[in-house]
């Protein structure tokens, strides 16, 4: 098991490099200049000149990226073109937002969508499931933001029950986090319901029940812990989509996460903010799914006696 999430880890460093040469190249085809900016239109030319050498944005690309790959392997991520902040502390500033949201709507999704999934699958064709599965389909169809508009006119303008905007306190994160929940609310309840009308039509769940087991608990013990792997696998996707994501329901409610920070610094060619924002991401996204594949060993004993062989028994199947 350790060799195998060292190899994960390990793995995570192409596809951090691939993924911050990508931005760097784009942030460089992007239109305008991050010493023109930084100075104002009305600055000289001569003074644009002496920041872009100053600022090493004269050299080539390959030049400017290896020193920011160097510079990063040390743990210096840059620094913001417009703050002169180091870039680390603004993302460490700003994540916490984006990462109450996502986690908010993980949990509103797992909580509420596995249980409809499950009695959708055991009550299947009844009235119950098929409104579970219109209401899937009509949350997967809309935008998230108009979601977020609707919950903001009703609940907020018109109730007054959560206030619309800002981060400052628990009441501000339930509207936003019900709002991106939504889609993967949806997602978690077809995904549940599909495995579990798969898992509940085995043989073995006929075998149980023929020998007297009773409904709850062959539901409970042994389908829905064989369901759960796709499930899981889900959820952790999702997580990972989320964190990147939330940048729309963020500007809608005025939240100062991680994606906002990331859309200002692309409309000021802020390159080291961007490229250590979405690095810093996917390295999140990595360590979720690495966290979601050890999570299968404790689920599927079939995986954790995998891992647990010895090396010569793994040897001998392998010849």
């Amino acid at each position: 098991m350790f060799k195998y999430i060292l190899k994960r880890l390990l793995m995570l460093i192409p596809i951090i490099i691939g993924i911050s040469f990508l931005i760097y190249f784009v942030m460089s085809l992007s239109p305008g200049d991050p010493a023109r900016i930084i100075l104002g239109e009305y600055a000289t030319q001569e003074d644009v000149d002496a920041l872009r050498e100053e600022m090493g944005l004269n050299d080539s690309l390959i030049v400017q990226y290896s020193r920011y790959i160097f510079n990063a392997v040390k743990g210096d991520l840059g620094t913001s073109y417009q703050t002169g902040q180091p870039v680390m502390g603004e993302i460490l500033d700003h994540f916490p937002y984006t990462l109450k949201l996502a986690v908010g709507a993980v949990l509103i999704a797992v909580v509420l969508g596995i249980p409809i999934g499950i009695i959708s699958a055991v009550k299947q064709y009844s009235w119950i499931d098929n409104l579970s599965m219109v209401v899937s389909m009509v949350l997967t169809s809309m935008p998230g933001f108009w979601y977020g508009l609707m919950l903001m006119i009703i609940f907020s303008l018109k109730l007054r029950w959560f206030p619309s905007t800002g981060a400052s306190s628990f009441m501000h994160y339930v509207l936003p986090c019900i709002t991106l929940s939504c889609n993967t609310f949806a997602l978690m309840i077809r995904t549940t319901r599909s495995t579990m009308l798969e898992e509940i039509r085995q043989d073995y769940v006929r075998t149980a029940k023929a020998k007297g087991a009773k409904a709850m608990r062959v539901i409970t013990k042994h389908s829905l812990r064989n369901a759960l792997l796709p499930v899981i696998t889900v959820a952790g996707m999702q997580f990972g989509i989320l964190l990147g994501g939330a940048v729309v329901i963020e500007s809608v409610f005025s939240i100062p996460g991680l994606g906002t920070y990331v859309v200002n610094a692309v409309k000021l060619k802020d390159t080291p903010c961007v490229t250590a924002a979405i690095m810093f991401i996917a390295v999140v996204g990595g360590l979720v799914n690495l966290i979601v594949d050890v999570l299968y060993t404790y689920i599927d004993p079939r995986l954790k006696s995998r891992y647990a062989k010895p090396k010569a028994i793994r040897k001998k199947e392998a010849e």
